[in-house]
């Protein structure tokens, strides 16, 4: 009698393990880990948006049919800002208090990234920007939880200068965006220029949404510039090319922004474009790189998976969201959901060959890239090519 129900107990407390171990097995299984991503999606720089929105939506299947985080899925969450900083705020609040995400992607420009500082710092929890504004990162002391993947525009301002150096130009004008990512452009070139030796004869701005800006640039004509820098992004970037190519017709060299680099500025400047001179990540001459280039085949695959994905050229404002995103998710296959140390991980992050450059962030830069990851661009016959 009593090995029977010693029997029976035993066939009970093994039935209980077993249950108890399918739902364990099952709360592992359903562990989700979360990054939350704010693009524009839509509005005026929707252009910029998209392809961000693309990216996140193809790693989100790549890395989950690779095994996620540690077996894990991830979950990566997009709302769209409309390009405006109150909805950018709502969605970030959002994804933090509803969503319960353990990182943040993004915004995609200047004016929303610098826009959101307070609630993330408030938050305490890890932010890497798509935007290239120097100020989104600096002081490093008043951003220790903001991290962003372009490069700045400090970069690409020395870049420019070296370029205007390298062509003996010692006098141009610049036209710049009146927004954030224009006013950041246009301070950095102001630093930048006189140190070498060139002096800024005329200066104008334009607002982001004019239709023309014949005005601004009759007056450049006028000075003793010997090339135009504008600092924009691409559609008011393809306003100023139309007007000064293909309208007033002034020949001296067109020299822009980073900003226009995706395919939409081509499409919308037209033939005007031809000849336009910029500084860039390496993604859209990825082909023409030479094999010892350490990010080359990083490079080629992203394109050429984003292509059959979207059946469209990919663009660096795609990149800025790939790199952040295998930012976080390297941190999180360290330290998981714990936001603290995702922040110190992406902090010591070294050597990691993203499609902006070779990112080695440290307490003192959270943008972590040199000169090395730039190239000035031409664009020949509708198409991007290295200048010579």
């Amino acid at each position: 009698m009593f090995a029977r129900m010693v029997e029976k107990s035993l066939i009970v407390f093994l039935l209980i393990s077993v249950v108890l171990a399918a739902i364990s097995g099952c709360a592992r299984e359903e562990k989700v880990h979360k990054i939350g991503a704010i693009f524009d999606v839509t509005g005026t720089t929707s252009d910029l948006g998209v392809p961000e929105k693309n990216t996140a939506a193809m790693l989100e299947e790549e890395i989950n049919a690779a095994g996620g985080i540690n077996g894990n899925q991830v979950q990566i969450i997009v709302y769209d800002t409309k390009g405006d900083e109150t909805t950018a705020r709502n969605s970030l609040q959002k994804l933090i208090d509803v969503d319960k995400v353990s990182a943040i992607v993004g915004p995609t420009r200047s004016g929303t990234s610098l826009g959101i500082l307070d609630l993330i710092q408030g938050a305490q929890i890890p932010n890497i920007s798509c935007a290239a504004s120097v100020k989104i990162v600096e002081p490093v002391a008043e951003r220790e939880w903001v991290f962003k993947t372009p490069q700045s525009d400090v970069l690409m301002g020395q870049a420019i200068v070296d370029y205007l150096v390298s062509q003996d130009i010692t006098k141009v004008a610049t036209i710049t965006e009146r927004n954030p990512f224009g006013a950041s452009g246009k301070e950095q070139l102001e630093k930048l220029l006189p140190g070498a030796g060139i002096e800024i004869v005329g200066k104008e701005e334009f607002g982001a949404e004019d239709p023309d800006t014949s005005v601004q640039l009759t007056k450049i004509k006028g000075t003793e510039a010997q090339a135009v820098i504008c600092w924009s992004t691409s559609k008011g970037g393809a306003v100023v090319t139309r007007n000064m190519k293909a309208d007033l017709q002034i020949e001296m060299p067109l020299i822009m922004s980073h900003g226009v680099a995706n395919m939409a500025y081509i499409d919308l400047s037209g033939e005007a474009a031809n000849g336009v001179i910029f500084p860039c990540g390496k993604l859209l001459v990825a082909n023409e790189l030479p094999d010892s280039d350490p990010q080359k085949a990083v490079l080629v695959k992203y394109a050429a998976d984003y292509k059959a994905k979207f059946s469209e050229e990919p663009s660096t404002f795609g990149g800025h969201a790939w790199d952040a995103i295998h930012l976080i998710v390297n941190a999180m296959k360290k330290v998981g959901d714990d936001k603290i140390k995702i922040r110190d991980e992406v902090e010591n992050t070294k050597n990691f060959v993203g499609t902006g450059g070779i990112f080695n962030f440290s307490p003192t830069d959270h943008n972590g890239l040199k000169k090395q990851g730039v190239v000035m661009i031409k664009i020949v016959d509708g198409k991007w090519t290295l200048a010579q």
